[in-house]
């Protein structure tokens, strides 16, 4: 059974960065593509970044996070990480991290929270 455990999240003022991490386990990590997403309050959970298994990446023109958010991932650690940088209050939510070629269940997230 695939698992995702997100960390990294936490409050930080409009501008700053943050790092988030999610680690896998139960599947092939490196085989497979990697997909950050978020939920904002009273919001549908939306995707921010994708990077596929051989290290393209993607980002969503609808967040508005093309050219701040760097995603990446450590095929040797089964982590993949989103760079967060001149956040907003807009990015504040909820981040998850899942699999779109090997879905898992969704984890606990880690809550990002931008102070204006």
């Amino acid at each position: 059974q695939v698992q995702f455990v997100e960390s990294g999240g936490g409050l930080v003022q409009a501008g700053g960065s943050l790092r988030l991490s999610c680690v896998v386990s139960g599947s092939t990590f490196s085989g497979n593509d990697m997909t950050w997403y978020r939920q904002a309050p009273g919001k549908q959970r939306e995707w921010v970044a994708r990077i596929s298994s051989g290290g393209i990446t993607y980002y969503a023109d609808s967040t508005n996070t093309k050219g701040r958010f760097i995603i990446s991932r450590d095929n040797n650690k089964n982590t993949v990480y989103l760079q967060m940088n001149s956040l907003t209050p807009e990015d504040t939510a909820v981040y998850h991290c899942n699999s779109p070629t090997r879905p898992g269940g969704w984890g606990q997230g880690t809550q990002v929270t931008v102070s204006s």
